[in-house]
């Protein structure tokens, strides 16, 4: 990811399905939409956590619906980091999602992990559905965090060991806040 002041910072969010909020949103983060062409939705898949050699063909209405997929996912993750109730219009499109077929891997001769050919929009959409159904309701459902920065509304899954995470990254937002903790409490014993 690149910060508001340009740099580069890796953020983890922890699980596939959690990849691919930051491509977007639903109301206010629609201005960070990045998937305005099928093209976009196969080079994220190509850069998420997905194995290499995946051979992705999207069709516009597979974008279409992997931006609404995405949308329900996000408020899903968000109702669930905050102890909201899951609305049941995002349960039904997550659900609709992973009705459908995920997409298939295959081994090879020489004994390594490959994707079938001829996956769809469709398959990859599924495959991420079926990861927030795992993620929700597995052992780290309880872990699901948004990022503890007052200006930062990036969601993740914390799989530390102690489950103590509060930032998106540390070298981001940790950071920032620290400097503005340290900040602050300077300003009080001044005063």
């Amino acid at each position: 990811m690149v910060s508001h002041d340009g740099k580069p910072y890796r953020f983890d969010p922890g699980a596939l399905c959690l990849e691919l909020l930051p491509t977007g949103g639903p109301g206010a983060f629609a201005r960070f939409e990045v998937l305005h062409e099928p093209a976009d939705l196969a080079a994220w898949a190509a850069r998420s956590r997905l194995s290499e050699g995946l051979e992705l063909a999207v069709s516009e209405r597979e974008l279409v619906r992997a931006r609404e997929v995405r949308d329900a996912l996000f408020l899903l993750t968000a109702d669930r980091a905050h102890g909201r109730p899951q609305r049941p219009e995002h349960l039904d499109a997550l659900n609709a999602a992973a009705a459908e077929a995920p997409l298939v891997s295959r081994l090879t001769p020489d004994g390594t992990r490959a994707w079938a050919p001829d996956a769809t929009g469709t398959q990859l959409l599924s495959t991420v559905a079926r990861d927030a159904i795992d993620l929700f309701t597995g052992p780290h459902a309880h872990r699901v965090r948004e990022c503890g920065a007052h200006d930062c509304r990036l969601l993740f899954v914390d799989t530390s060991r102690p489950g103590r995470r509060r930032w998106c990254a540390m070298e981001h937002c940790g950071n920032r806040e620290k400097v503005r903790a340290h900040r602050a409490r300077g300003r009080l014993t001044e005063s």
